[in-house]
């Protein structure tokens, strides 16, 4: 089996639009949640959400390229131009090596809206334009950016809820260690437009904290009332090893973990057994005992049941070892199809930066999340291998392991 190192990050999120803005907010604690005034005329019955600034990409990409690029794509270009110049890759080498992409997405919603609305208000379908399929596809994202950067290796999207930006990593190093590829562009990315979480405010997951926007998402604490939602995108480069040195390319950690499991039981409630299933997977993976994990960055996205049941699985694992855990939702909100991309650049900036991000807003521990050792504020530590949780809708769970080189 080959090596699977990680080469390069790029992130666009609400707590920060590049890698150093990020770092800045893990190691502060500084929330990216706010109130959209849109959600609240729209009839939400909560406004809140991750504020996320829309990129200007008049200059970076041409019209045709633009028109194409849906509300995520544009985060997930953003990110993954800032992934590429990490690893030192640009469109030179791009057109003379094959690389391939895998990126988590599970919705579009914006533009199946708004095409629906054109065809409503006009009665011909020919005022949509091309946008209307190539925005609205699940695929957009791989869609749209094997085109940009000229991409000829392995190429499609994963739709896997609040696991798709975990399990396109995960895929995208099994891909390389069976030696199908040299490099692979992964990620997530994820739409914060009011149109795209109507119908799960509908089901009041949201947290109505509105008051107090920055401490609404709370982790694994006793008076959570639900998750904030939030979006971006986040890249990664993934490379074999030998490919990697050969190149003189500065490797940040390898990929040595990659585990998952389906709960099979229900399409909403999470499962202590999956989500144990799938660290015990990702432990053998990497041949590595409990004991070996320095940290580990939580799913947890401050709903009463998710919550409870990471906890519980996480003490099934890690219990005797009172490894350090902390969720950086708190910060950011549930960033959904990004989540599982975004928190691997989360652990690897602590990684590389030698802290643990805190799991802010932990007044009291709920009954579960008491057994467990929660980092409530930042804490310098050096962490040489962490693992990084991300469980969805439809029971799919994924777990990655990461070591420092």
């Amino acid at each position: 089996m080959k090596r699977v190192v990680i080469t390069g990050m790029g992130i666009y999120s609400c707590i920060g639009t590049n890698l150093e803005e990020v770092r800045e907010s893990l190691f502060t604690g500084k929330s990216g949640i706010g109130i959209d005034p849109k959600r609240t005329e729209y009839g939400y019955r909560s406004p809140l959400t991750g504020i996320v600034p829309q990129p200007d990409l008049r200059e970076a990409l041409n019209r045709r390229q633009r028109i194409c690029l849906p509300e995520e794509g544009e985060y997930a270009y953003m990110a993954t131009e800032e992934a590429l110049k990490d690893a030192g890759i640009g469109m030179d080498y791009l057109e003379k090596h094959e690389t391939g992409i895998l990126y988590g997405n599970d919705s579009s919603s914006k533009a199946v809206i708004e095409s629906h609305e054109t065809c409503l208000e006009k009665k011909d379908t020919t005022l949509m334009g091309s946008r209307a399929i190539f925005q609205s596809m699940n695929s957009t994202v791989t869609m749209n950016l094997s085109t940009i950067y000229k991409l000829r290796g392995i190429n499609f999207t994963i739709s896997a809820a609040c696991a798709s930006g975990s399990h396109s990593i995960g895929l995208g190093a099994m891909f390389i260690r069976l030696g199908l590829q040299d490099m692979i562009v992964c990620g997530g990315a994820q739409e914060t437009n009011y149109l795209s979480m109507a119908s799960f405010d509908g089901l009041s997951a949201f947290s109505i904290r509105i008051d107090e926007p920055q401490k609404a998402s709370r982790p694994f604490d006793k008076g959570r009332d639900g998750l904030v939602p939030s979006g971006g995108a986040a890249t990664v480069i993934l490379e074999e090893y030998e490919h990697a040195v050969k190149r003189g390319a500065r490797i940040y950690a390898e990929v040595v973990g990659y585990g998952f499991s389906s709960n099979g039981v229900h399409i909403s409630q999470p499962s202590n057994e999956g989500s144990a299933l799938a660290m015990t997977r990702a432990l053998q993976d990497a041949n590595l005992k409990p004991s070996d994990i320095d940290y580990i960055n939580a799913h947890a996205t401050s709903t009463v049941l998710g919550d409870s049941y990471e906890a519980m699985a996480i003490d099934e694992v890690f219990g005797m070892h009172r490894t350090p855990v902390s969720s950086t939702k708190g910060m950011t909100g549930h960033e959904c199809w990004m989540a599982g991309s975004s928190e691997v650049v989360y652990t690897l900036i602590m990684m590389q930066n030698s802290f643990m991000a805190p799991n802010i807003n932990l007044e009291e521990p709920d009954d579960f999340s008491k057994k467990m050792n929660i980092i409530a504020k930042t804490t310098d530590k050096k962490l040489g291998i962490c693992l990084s949780n991300s469980f969805g809708f439809g029971g799919t769970n994924s777990a990655l392991i990461l070591k420092k080189l």
